[in-house]
């Protein structure tokens, strides 16, 4: 038996916006809840809001800043009783508050002999706003009466069906042929993970309903048929692929039916005829901000599967953590996986004092690898370079200019953050670890990143500015050397195009491209990586995650493109303005159907959508500590982001999406009625 114990230290937080008559304000209150009195103690606390460098601090000082981990001193003579508080103020933020997801998530105290003790935490209030704070997927109710009669997410291309059948246990799959096993196989073990005691894959022994399964060669690649009749159900497919897929709409239709038989049916005549209407339906996991382990990534491409989605981006390196194994650079899982109180990369969005973090072994990456192929998956791996490196420089130090002077910042807040591009030593070491990567990853598509790079990237560093002499003249390194210093980009102007960072960073590309090339690979980049318009468009796929009229742009040009606009397809951002909703919403925000609705390639012409390879959502994990969060955020917005991949346009009815889409599975199981 345990005995629940008080948290000795509480801190809450309280975001003022600013009126006209009054600074915007970030207070943070200690309570200090032990019987003895603190003082000599730092406050260290962290959380996706950052409180600016130069901000003005009432009631202690600002020590230090990295990104989203600030550490602040009470005055020198404070001592804080036991039932007292401290409060301490900011005026000036780097990124402000919009939702209670952006404040303080952790804190905790350094005392005066240098140990660490636990702070409770509170969520994060705005002044006057008193609405209960959401976690949970959104529940949508199955109605009693739905628009359609079968229950399948994303709509088929083609339904015509007829009759009822009292619904059945299960099915009872009899493949032909190697492919169809195979996809039987998957099938079983998809269901039996996702709905472990529904038995959908069961003999007619106990109540299977015979389900034929074979190939059949004039269907589209993903494409499939299911005929319905009395005595059982025939599934063809265009490919193994094909065939799961025609086995998750049975799955789908079978649960409907059998969960709520008042509402849908079981055919007992017709069939369904359907194929995607795009080829690339992603989803992008940043799992740099926040670690998921490999039992999670299994549980979500499951769920991808079910949702008919076939590509799976992993965001495996990013400033805050690196998290892939590579033989020839431990350092990098070592020192860069890890986080904590006094190791090279602090606490951050949420993590405390103690040691947290992971990484995915090279076993753990080819079982993950492995089950997205039997589930029809091509997993696309990011190393994002030249900037979002911090945790890589961080352990592998001598890719710095050990000349390099001053300090530029990300629009994150992480000082020095970009792989040198003129230093030799940068290629030798990407070179190894992409060759690692590719040995690892089927798809052979390798992405890059290549976005964020601050206006002042190496503007301190004597090497690039040495290189920008030789290839744009001394006027333009003369200007770069100038934004020393200079923190200019915003998430969502064009950072460095046109400037010395630019130039650097296109000679990067293009040498990167050409090594990746020479393995085969195509070089996938987010749409920065056109600045300078140096990279190859025939080996490339950009990712344009800004606007519509911004990636239309880039189709225009011949690059070829998959869309992921951030105010509504980034899943981070929140269901609403409300400071109640969890999220962000630098980019914008968008509920279920705003998504659902969003025309991806708006007033783009023939020509452009020659271009378009698909679309993808994007999960950056900055505000998904709380695993309720990431089903709240996620959930249903994935299944409207597949629908908006598979059913064509003219197919697609909110209404019909939103009477089907609450038999959808979630990954963690958290569920709201707000």
């Amino acid at each position: 038996m345990t005995i629940a114990t008080k948290p000795e230290f509480r801190l809450e937080t309280l975001w003022t916006p600013a009126k006209t008559d009054t600074q915007a304000v970030y207070s943070l209150t200690l309570t200090n809840a032990s019987d003895r009195p603190l003082k000599d103690f730092r406050l260290c606390v962290s959380g996706p809001a950052r409180i600016d460098p130069a901000a003005t601090v009432e009631g202690g000082a600002l020590l230090s800043r990295l990104s989203n981990h600030s550490e602040f001193a009470p005055p020198a003579d404070l001592v804080l009783q036991p039932g007292a508080v401290w409060t301490v103020k900011a005026h000036g933020m780097s990124f402000a508050p919009q939702h209670w997801t952006d404040g303080a998530n952790s804190a905790y105290l350094v005392l005066a002999d240098g140990s660490t003790a636990p702070i409770s935490v509170v969520p994060s209030r705005a002044h006057g706003d008193n609405a209960e704070l959401k976690r949970g997927a959104v529940i949508y109710p199955v109605p009693k009466v739905a628009p359609v009669a079968v229950s399948i997410v994303p709509w088929p291309q083609e339904v015509s069906v007829s009759g009822r059948l009292t619904p059945p246990l299960g099915l009872d799959l009899a493949p032909e042929g190697p492919e169809a096993a195979a996809a039987a196989e998957a099938f079983a073990d998809l269901t039996a993970s996702l709905f472990p005691v529904e038995g959908i894959v069961r003999p007619v022994a106990e109540g299977g309903l015979p389900a034929t399964l074979a190939l059949a060669g004039d269907l589209a690649e993903e494409g499939y048929v299911i005929r319905f009749s009395p005595a059982g159900v025939a599934v063809t497919g265009g490919t193994r692929t094909g065939l799961l897929y025609g086995l998750i709409t049975l799955g789908q239709i079978l649960r409907g039916a059998r969960l709520h038989p008042g509402t849908f049916l079981f055919p007992a005549g017709g069939e369904i005829r359907d194929e995607p209407a795009l080829g690339w339906r992603g989803t992008h996991l940043d799992v740099a901000r926040q670690f998921y382990s490999t039992a999670e990534v299994s549980r979500f491409l499951r769920l991808m599967a079910w949702n008919k989605l076939n590509r799976f981006h992993w965001h495996l390196s990013d400033d805050e953590a690196w998290r892939i194994e590579i033989d020839a650079y431990p350092a990098l899982t070592d020192v860069g996986a890890w986080r904590g109180h006094g190791r090279k990369i602090p606490p951050l969005l949420g993590s405390g004092p103690d040691v947290t973090g992971g990484y995915y072994t090279k076993a753990a990456v080819r079982e993950i690898v492995a089950l997205a192929a039997t589930l029809g998956i091509e997993v696309m791996p990011e190393i994002d370079v030249p900037g979002h490196s911090f945790a890589m420089l961080q352990a592998i130090p001598e890719l710095r200019d050990p000349e390099e002077a001053g300090s530029y910042y990300s629009v994150q807040g992480f000082p020095d953050n970009c792989l040198n591009p003129v230093r030799e030593e940068t290629y030798r070491v990407l070179e190894v670890v992409f060759d690692e990567l590719i040995d690892l990853f089927p798809s052979k598509i390798i992405h890059v990143g290549a976005d964020e790079v601050p206006l002042g990237a190496w503007s301190g560093s004597p090497e690039a500015l040495e290189r920008l002499r030789t290839v744009a003249g001394d006027e333009m390194a003369e200007a770069h050397a100038k934004r020393l210093n200079v923190v200019t980009n915003t998430h969502g102007a064009d950072e460095i195009d046109g400037s010395g960072a630019a130039v650097l960073q296109a000679e990067f590309l293009a040498r990167v491209q050409g090594f990746l090339a020479s393995r085969g690979c195509v070089t996938g980049g987010w749409q920065e990586a056109a600045h300078g318009n140096v990279i190859d468009k025939q080996k490339s796929l950009l990712f344009g995650w800004r606007t519509v009229e911004a990636n239309a742009e880039l189709a225009g040009e011949g690059y070829d493109i998959v869309v992921c606009p951030g105010q509504v397809y980034y899943l981070d951002m929140a269901n609403s303005p409300a400071w109640s909703e969890p999220g962000g919403s630098w980019a914008g925000w968008s509920d279920p159907e705003k998504l659902y609705l969003f025309d991806p390639i708006e007033g783009w012409t023939e020509a452009q959508k020659k271009h378009l390879r698909g679309l993808q959502c994007c999960i950056w994990s900055e505000p998904m500590t709380d695993r309720g969060v990431f089903d709240r955020l996620v959930f249903p917005r994935l299944s409207a982001l597949a629908e908006t991949g598979w059913t064509r346009p003219e197919r697609k009815n909110f209404k019909r999406f939103e009477a089907l889409v609450g038999l959808m599975p979630v990954l963690y199981g958290f569920y709201s009625e707000q």
